[in-house]
């Protein structure tokens, strides 16, 4: 038996991170109980987006132009990159509204168990900014993963001959956390990167 439009609809969304079956069910009978307000705006914003966003051929962050509003923003600093694993990490960073430099999206990180390799990720593009005569420094903005580290580590060589400052986020014990809540790694980086009071 064919999948009605509705099974298809539950499939579809059970398939985005965090909803399964039952949320899924859950919201597509939200969406149908309030189809005029929600369900049909919803899906002429799916259909528009999926026609006008696009990768940005500059650092890969997703926005309806090309370079995208961060790298064309003449507020930026653009002697510094942050490189991230993911634009998910790049509007992370947006939200803090911390950093004012540029960004650089890999596209992942290493993984030798998923078979992602230095080829599968945007790190020619980096280097190739970094060599830039405005580029003074470059953050690695990786996870605390291993995968992220080893990304990490293997950009900081790639740019080692580029004559730009390499840089890494800090990690240790979060703002409002409690010691007896942390994983020993999280004391262990946060007791080797302690600092005067």
């Amino acid at each position: 038996m064919a999948p009605t439009d509705l099974d298809r609809l539950i499939q579809l969304l059970a398939k985005l991170p965090g909803l399964g079956p039952r949320s899924a069910r859950r919201a597509v009978l939200h969406l149908l109980k309030r189809r005029e307000a929600l369900l049909v705006p919803l899906a002429d914003a799916l259909k528009d987006a999926a026609e006008s966003v696009k990768g940005c051929t500059v650092c890969g962050n997703l926005d309806t132009s090309d370079p995208c509003a961060v790298c064309i923003d003449p507020r930026r600093d653009p002697s510094l990159i942050c490189v991230v694993e993911d634009v998910a990490d790049l509007w992370a960073l947006e939200r803090t509204a911390a950093f004012r430099g540029r960004y650089h999206v890999l596209g992942g990180t290493l993984s030798a168990l998923d078979g992602i390799g230095p080829e599968d990720l945007n790190v020619p593009g980096l280097v190739e900014r970094a060599r830039g005569p405005e580029v003074t420094e470059v953050i690695l903005a990786t996870s605390a993963t291993v995968d992220g580290q080893t990304t990490a580590h293997y950009i900081a060589d790639c740019l080692s001959d580029c004559g730009v400052a390499v840089s890494g986020l800090a990690h240790g014990v979060p703002v409002g956390g409690e010691l007896d809540y942390l994983d020993d790694g999280t004391l262990s980086a946060a007791l080797k990167a302690r600092r005067p009071v």
